[in-house]
């Protein structure tokens, strides 16, 4: 009788030769743990705060074992005990995955590219999870395969365990890669556009692309006092669409979407290094100067995380910081940034309902399912949390510290040496840096009171100027729609709620007026009249009474004071300096 062969660890082949099905196919090989043992597939991935269901598009499931077909009993949506196994010898669990979805935490497989977040595509074997991982793939002829993983010896890639395995998304295709350094580590670039002329563009449009990148890079690694990046191999990649905007980050890795029509506009390279900015700060905060909640991460269910207000809201006040300090961006488009997100605070009326730890706290079941009446309950925790980030630096500001202290006192104490920080120890922090900002920092956290935004802008020369739309407020935002003028929301609180309206009426006349333009509304609407509508809502015909009110704050603009005294005009000038200035 033979020996058991042992396979160390567990090999993950995806044969990716057939993109015209948008399927890929998952073959694990790993020597049997026991005779009965569970598989199961994650439910999200890290980062994105959303149980997404990766299991729907999982199919054909089956496992073997020396040419015997073994038992799965389904022991919930995405879990399966393997029974009647040999222990320690080789097994193969194979099935086949849809690849259709085109973001940043799914997958997406077509004639033109891959793309696999590997928590949608890669089953943990029961008692596997810590050990070693090989992923190997077969591809369509001329493609390349892209991953943050090290190369294995024996061909395809190493990850130490399955959650680095999951964690290093994988890109594949004819791309070109672009090679850089920052600080003496290799970094990779890679962009998918459709096509490799559209990538070319791109990279021909803005022929100091990657030396901005660089640069980027460099001031958040100045940012938290590090000589180096915090990985020491790192990937980048960029899917261009025609539309879309958003990033996910990785240990090693960071993947990105952004429109082409977002680039040609106005700031639109800016925003660009901004998200890039974004989602390469994470290397720290979040993917090593983590919560404690997520470590080790529960792949299956929720973890409620009470500090993303600073794993998010603070990486996204320094993202709009980064590129000013790279010296790529002037202290005026900053500012212009930043009025952009405090207007966006100011006319968001669910910071009225929803905490900011609250926010943090239903991240699962809020930010990422939003609907119509949203924005009437919830605040999002990277807007509010980047606005209570800012009115915190400039806290520390007056009395001679900085956020930029606070955080690099958290990466020493907690990042560097991976060590989870829960709530109290980011108070610990703020309150170590200036006596008494714990607890206000504390109130920011559980009330729904704004902070002395007006004040701390004030203090370094700033005010926000609101500026009045040109029309009476009804709280109804419309939308021309094939069948009509239809209503898209409506604000709380407003005459238009008082009046009775529903997102998803058709407005079909207002007085003896009939509808059919936005602009049209706005142009006979009149403050303090009484107006009759005439609506449609489920095809039955209603008569609604709306009486407006008076304009509203369209927007807020940031600007600088002529009357700042000198002294906030150097605190001004000292917050804003850009790195080497």
């Amino acid at each position: 009788m033979s020996e058991p062969v042992s396979i160390p660890g567990v090999q993950v082949h995806l044969d990716l030769r057939e993109p015209h099905t948008h399927r890929v196919l998952v073959t694990l090989s790993a020597s049997a743990p026991a005779e009965h043992f569970v598989v199961s597939l994650p439910g999200w991935t890290p980062g994105s705060y959303l149980i997404r269901d990766y299991v729907r598009q999982l199919e054909g499931l089956s496992a073997e074992q020396n040419g015997r077909v073994l038992a799965l009993t389904r022991l919930s949506p995405s879990r399966w005990r393997v029974e009647g196994a040999s222990p320690h010898e080789p097994v193969s669990i194979r099935y086949g995955v849809m690849a259709t979805e085109l973001s940043v935490r799914t997958c997406h497989f077509d004639q033109d590219h891959g793309f696999f977040a590997l928590a949608a595509v890669v089953l943990e074997l029961e008692g596997q999870r810590w050990q070693p991982h090989q992923l190997t793939c077969q591809l369509p002829a001329q493609w390349q395969a892209f991953t943050p993983l090290a190369a294995a010896a024996d061909g395809g890639w190493l990850a130490r365990d399955y959650d680095q395995l999951i964690d290093s998304p994988l890109e594949v295709g004819a791309h070109t890669l672009h090679q850089f350094q920052v600080r003496g580590v290799p970094h990779r670039w890679v962009t998918w556009a459709g096509d490799a002329r559209d990538a070319s563009w791109f990279h021909e449009r803005y022929p100091s692309f990657f030396e901005d990148v660089r640069r980027v890079c460099e001031a958040c690694c100045d940012l938290l006092a590090e000589s180096a990046p915090a990985s020491r191999d790192y990937l980048f990649v960029l899917h261009l669409l025609d539309d879309g905007y958003g990033g996910l980050e990785h240990d090693d890795s960071c993947v990105l979407v952004y429109g082409r029509r977002n680039l040609e506009a106005e700031h639109g390279y800016r925003k660009l290094l901004q998200l890039i900015a974004h989602e390469y700060f994470h290397q720290w905060n979040v993917r090593r100067l983590t919560p404690a909640e997520l470590r080790p991460i529960d792949y299956q269910q929720a973890s409620v995380v009470p500090t993303l207000w600073f794993a998010e809201g603070v990486t996204s006040y320094v993202d709009q910081w980064l590129p000013l300090r790279a010296g790529l961006s002037e202290p005026e488009d900053y500012l212009h940034d930043l009025g952009e997100d405090l207007s966006r605070y100011l006319l968001s009326p669910g910071r009225f309902v929803q905490s900011l730890q609250t926010s943090s706290e239903e991240a699962w079941v809020k930010l990422y399912k939003p609907d119509a009446y949203s924005g009437n309950s919830q605040i999002s925790y990277y807007l509010k949390g980047a606005v209570i980030a800012l009115c915190a630096d400039l806290h520390l500001r007056q009395n001679g510290s900085s956020l930029e202290r606070v955080l690099q006192g958290l990466w020493r104490s907690h990042g560097a040496v991976g060590r989870g920080y829960q709530q109290q120890d980011l108070l610990a922090a703020f309150e170590a840096a200036c006596a008494g900002l714990g607890s206000i920092l504390e109130r920011w956290l559980t009330s729904v009171d704004d902070p002395d935004i007006d004040g701390y802008l004030l203090s370094v020369g700033l005010a926000l100027e609101p500026e009045m739309a040109a029309h009476p407020w009804s709280g109804a935002v419309l939308k021309v729609q094939p069948n009509g003028l239809q209503v898209q929301r409506i604000w709380r609180q407003s005459p238009a709620e008082r009046a009775g309206l529903m997102v998803g009426d058709e407005l079909i006349g207002l007085d003896a007026t009939r509808l059919t333009l936005v602009e049209q509304w706005e142009r006979l609407l009149s403050a303090g009249a009484s107006h009759e509508l005439l609506i449609s809502r489920r095809s039955q015909l209603r008569r609604l009474r709306l009486e407006p009110g008076a304009p509203a704050v369209k927007r807020y603009r940031l600007v600088t004071l002529a009357t700042a005294r000198p002294e906030q005009e150097a605190a001004r000038a000292a917050w804003l300096r850009p790195a080497g200035r």
